[in-house]
């Protein structure tokens, strides 16, 4: 039997370090949309929402071929709303519609270098390996691993870790950071856990080249310029 994939495109107003964010033309595409076309371009995606309180994104996601059922209540769109609530907020409205997704991908619209392949390693990595989710993760520079990096505590430097530090770079543990390119985890395991990680999360390790995740004005020209070196690249 088929499981069904529900992507969730979360976009609020309101963006304070990239005026207009999720509409914005990054060279020359409103963001949200190469959130929609690496969804539809997988293939994998059954119903692709997009949950937002402004009527000009929804407008815009609408033109892109995703589906936009409601405007998010603006108490679920606050600076400080977490992203929990805004995912259950989608699934109350799909339970009102008598539809029930096995799986489910939160797509945010800052990771613009997400590629169709991403979705598609992610989902076989879920279903290959029976864990309850798998999140894309960048590997963190060595020199700022937790076996290097240090604290202060009462104005003197300290190991952040309750172990020595590591002095040579080769003996440093590799440490990964989630990058937002995607969460994938299973509908059965966020209802009954009220997470998105469960207890069973595996790495979908992006390439620092395809990994970008927009908060500022200097993270959008470094996603501009990653674009164009990309269109570059498969134009050879």
């Amino acid at each position: 039997m088929k499981l069904k994939v529900l992507g969730i495109i979360p976009a609020r107003s309101g963006s304070k370090g990239i005026p207009g964010k999720n509409v914005r033309l990054l060279n020359g595409k409103p963001l949200i949309q190469y959130t929609a076309e690496a969804a539809h371009s997988s293939k994998l995606v059954d119903r692709l929402i997009l949950t937002t309180d402004s009527q000009t994104i929804a407008d815009t996601g609408r033109n892109l071929g995703i589906e936009v059922p409601f405007l998010r209540p603006s108490e679920l769109a606050q600076d400080d709303t977490p992203m929990l609530p805004v995912i259950e907020h989608v699934l109350q409205f799909l339970e009102s519609q008598a539809w029930r997704p096995d799986i489910i991908l939160l797509l945010q619209p800052t990771a613009p270098l997400r590629l169709a392949e991403h979705i598609e390693q992610a989902i076989s990595l879920l279903l290959e390996t029976k864990c309850e989710s798998v999140v894309s993760v960048v590997e963190v520079p060595r020199h700022y691993v937790p076996d290097f990096v240090l604290r202060l505590e009462e104005g003197r430097l300290k190991p952040f870790l309750d172990a020595p530090l590591a002095t040579r770079r080769q003996d440093a543990r590799p440490a990964y950071s989630r990058d937002g390119t995607i969460y994938a985890f299973r509908y059965d395991m966020f209802v009954a856990k009220h997470n998105i990680y469960g207890d069973d999360c595996r790495p979908l390790i992006i390439p620092e080249s395809l990994s970008c995740n927009l908060d500022t004005m200097e993270d959008w020209q470094m996603a501009e310029k990653k674009i164009l070196e990309f269109k570059g690249l498969h134009q050879q």
